[in-house]
């Protein structure tokens, strides 16, 4: 057998373990759209919540829905008095590394790279997007046009008077599904907060002038800090858990082959700065 057809058959035999264990898991762990309706009740939200969700659907093997689907539980829980968000970033990787390109951000056009989920949330009826050249949110409901407001004018990207910040304002929670605690963004958020007060800053010395296009065509300028390349590789948010799990502010559960995070945003904020009093960050060395 010749190395390339060596390659290729263990390349065969791979995929038809990685299709195995998909049929086992949809056999397995198999659930609904109603299923995941009541799980998300019993795990703690509400009508009228405004809820930032984190979704990475690869976790969905065994949802017998469609994408979609994911969605419209999620906001038929909150219902038409809630309000649910989802980062929409642009870019993976560091955003330094991103701006590097010069992109001008188009609020209609520019797709998320945060998952199918968050790009067909931004194209659905009804969702309005903030105008943020490197961490835009798409909103849906009551207070969706509240929480978007002046993005593109925060001095950081999730910065307190962003939509990551002002869940403190409105007793916002944090849904994360199959992402686990890694894709809080609203940590960036804390970050800011607690800027002053830590032995190094989580942001950049330089300021970065950047465009972009609003719904209407017009281009507007951000002037604002990134996050350091350096200091972001050394983040580490799982030393977050233990904290919020002794405070009784860390809700997990599963279902099917989804493992679910429900916080709020003040208990994380209070937790943080709890930490911070003891010269606690979460940072590696």
């Amino acid at each position: 057998m010749t190395p390339s057809n060596s390659w290729f058959r263990r390349g065969a035999i791979r995929g038809n373990l990685r299709e195995i264990r998909l049929r086992y898991a949809r056999w397995r762990y198999r659930f609904g759209p109603e299923e995941l309706l009541s799980f998300l009740v019993n795990l703690g939200i509400r009508d009228g919540d405004v809820v930032l969700t984190h979704i990475s659907y690869d976790r969905f093997a065994s949802f017998a829905g469609k994408p979609t689907d994911v969605i419209d539980c999620i906001q038929r829980v909150v219902g038409n008095r809630g309000t649910l968000l989802m980062p929409t970033i642009p870019f993976t990787g560091l955003a330094v590394e991103y701006v590097r390109e010069g992109k001008i951000f188009d609020v209609l056009r520019t797709p998320s790279q945060m998952g199918l989920v968050t790009e067909l949330f931004r194209r659905m009826p009804g969702v309005v997007r903030s105008v943020h050249p490197t961490h835009p949110v798409a909103a849906w409901g009551a207070r969706a046009q509240e929480m978007i407001s002046g993005h593109e004018n925060c001095s950081t990207p999730c910065g307190r008077l962003s939509p990551y910040g002002r869940l403190l304002d409105c007793e916002g929670k944090i849904l994360l599904l199959g992402t686990g605690i890694r894709a809080l963004t609203f940590f960036h958020t804390a970050e800011e907060i607690l800027e002053s007060g830590m032995p190094f800053s989580p942001f950049t010395r330089e300021h970065y002038s950047l465009k972009s296009r609003t719904r209407e065509g017009d281009i507007v300028e951000s002037n604002l800090r990134l996050f350091d390349p350096d200091i972001s590789r050394k983040r580490n948010i799982d030393k977050l858990v233990p904290a919020l799990k002794r405070r009784n502010a860390f809700r997990c559960d599963t279902i099917g082959t989804v493992e679910a995070i429900l916080l709020e945003a003040r208990e994380v904020l209070d937790v943080l700065l709890l930490m911070a009093e003891g010269g606690q960050y979460c940072y590696d060395q």
